[in-house]
């Protein structure tokens, strides 16, 4: 299907719940959702040092993967998502859980959000999916919406990093064996080097803090500026700090780097099983893969059966 528009395109994705979770980020199921949210809610954690008193937005919640685990920490939480039907999963996995708003975003623009209303606000995986016009209109808003002091996290593709490189190699070979009139998917994945989206960040009138990069993921904390350059430093060393709490870390990107190796060769991802293999059972970053990849495995039945041992509890 030939799909116009971001909407039409993660609606449709997100046409049943489960469709809705599998488009967010490949969980097949809850108990997966809840174990990616957790690991992406803790390095937002680190990026933005919540507070009770926080009001804090999420651009492109999704289902609530994330929200679902840190809007009970602050005072107000809104989520906005392009596609009202993931809003309609989120709302009920958000159920109880804090004071929460939903809102339909429109036009790469927040406009549910008054001026200097927010605290803090965060992105995950989503700009990765928008025309860079879009990313930088975003961003403009961002700096809108916060408070002069007001903190935003994000991240994005990272072409600067091998296994980033490897990641749009998929993208590039795909294109190949397509004609040009069928290549640009609407919502396709989209790549930057780290210094393009610093430009991007401070061009929508934000100042760059932090940037970590030792992933195939560009991780940056950006602020709006208050004039205030003693606060702006106690920040930056907060997040120096903080860096490898907010990284994906060398594990995370040795199993991403497995499965993209698998996807190369047009097999069942059994690079990433050997890796798993050899790590605990309770190893939280295994633990999630396992997850991930039992729900996948289940869902293509080309692929045989599911192996032993990525069953939940094995």
């Amino acid at each position: 299907m030939d799909f116009q528009d971001y909407k039409s395109f993660w609606n449709d994705k997100a046409s049943t719940p489960t469709g809705a979770m599998v488009a967010v980020d490949g969980s097949h199921d809850e108990r997966t959702l809840r174990l990616t949210g957790a690991f992406s809610a803790a390095q937002a954690r680190a990026a933005l040092g919540f507070a009770p008193g926080d009001r804090v937005f999420e651009l492109g919640c999704g289902v609530g993967r994330i929200g679902r685990e840190l809007a009970g920490e602050v005072a107000h939480w809104h989520g906005l998502d392009i596609a009202e039907n993931m809003l309609e999963v989120a709302r009920g996995r958000l159920a109880g859980v804090g004071d929460c708003a939903f809102s339909p975003l429109r036009r790469s623009r927040l406009d549910a959000l008054e001026d200097a209303s927010m605290d803090k606000g965060y992105c995950v995986a989503v700009f990765i999916h928008m025309d860079k016009e879009d990313f930088v209109l975003y961003l403009r808003d961002v700096a809108r919406v916060l408070r002069p002091g007001g903190l935003f996290y994000f991240d994005h593709w990272n072409l600067a990093h091998p296994v980033g490189w490897r990641r749009f190699s998929l993208e590039v070979d795909q294109a190949a064996r397509l004609p040009p009139g069928q290549r640009k998917d609407v919502a396709r994945n989209q790549f930057c080097v780290p210094q393009e989206v610093e430009a991007y960040v401070r061009g929508a009138g934000l100042e760059v803090l932090a940037v970590v990069t030792d992933t195939p993921w560009v991780q940056v904390v950006a602020r709006k500026p208050d004039g205030d350059a003693a606060a702006a430093a106690r920040e930056a060393a907060r997040l120096q700090a903080a860096a490898p709490r907010i990284s994906y870390g060398a594990q995370w990107t040795a199993y991403f780097d497995a499965i993209v190796a698998d996807e190369a060769r047009a097999q069942p991802p059994h690079s990433l099983l050997a890796l798993l293999a050899r790590e605990p059972a309770d190893d939280p970053v295994a633990l999630m893969f396992r997850a991930w990849i039992h729900g996948a495995w289940r869902s293509r039945p080309d692929w045989g059966p599911v192996p032993a041992g990525l069953e939940p509890g094995a």
